[in-house]
């Protein structure tokens, strides 16, 4: 047992001060999860994470199998997807697809821009395939982990990092030509 999940035990005794390390530890990654998945939207991201940490408080008691930030992330992307449908973010069957990416190539050594291009990249990748490459690769989440975040079969979370990294070097054609020297 972690010390998440000792913390998550300790909370859902009564312990507001164990659910407050929690929120300590896992608000930055939460954020940055959700801040992807809303493609940049700071003040969207901040509300999905406090409404995320707010239902896992009245809920810490159902915390089972599986890691603490596993069930916070599958809290969040269940919270982003009730919003998208709300408010029409974006199309959210698998059949969508995004846009092209633009022409600009990332310096070889400005990792800024490299970075820039990436979160563009990723923005245009379907909902699905966005949060199934954050988890696995940005939170080093082992598909297992992720495919019960996103709350999908095993093959499904699997098809969607396949199809998000094809898309990805599709849209990143600078990156695959300096992979393959």
């Amino acid at each position: 047992m972690d010390e998440s999940e000792m913390l998550a035990r300790e909370a859902a005794a009564g312990s507001s001060a164990a659910f407050a390390a929690l929120v300590r530890k896992h608000q930055s990654a939460l954020r940055g999860f959700l801040m992807r998945m809303t493609r940049g939207n700071a003040a969207l991201a901040d509300d999905l994470a406090q409404e995320t940490f707010l239902e896992a408080f009245r809920k810490i008691g159902q915390f089972g199998k599986g890691t603490f930030f596993g069930w916070l992330c599958a809290i969040g992307y269940s919270r982003y997807l009730m919003e998208a449908r709300k408010k029409k973010l974006e199309p959210l069957d698998d059949e969508a697809e995004s846009g092209v990416a633009d022409d600009r190539t990332p310096a070889v050594d400005d990792s800024a821009i490299a970075r820039i291009d990436l979160e563009k990249a990723m923005a245009m990748l379907h909902p699905a395939q966005r949060a199934a490459l954050t988890l696995c690769f940005a939170l080093g989440m082992t598909n297992e982990e992720a495919a019960a975040a996103m709350n999908v079969p095993l093959g499904t979370l699997k098809s969607h990092v396949n199809r998000g990294r094809e898309k990805l070097i599709h849209l990143l054609p600078s990156w695959r030509i300096k992979e393959a020297t």
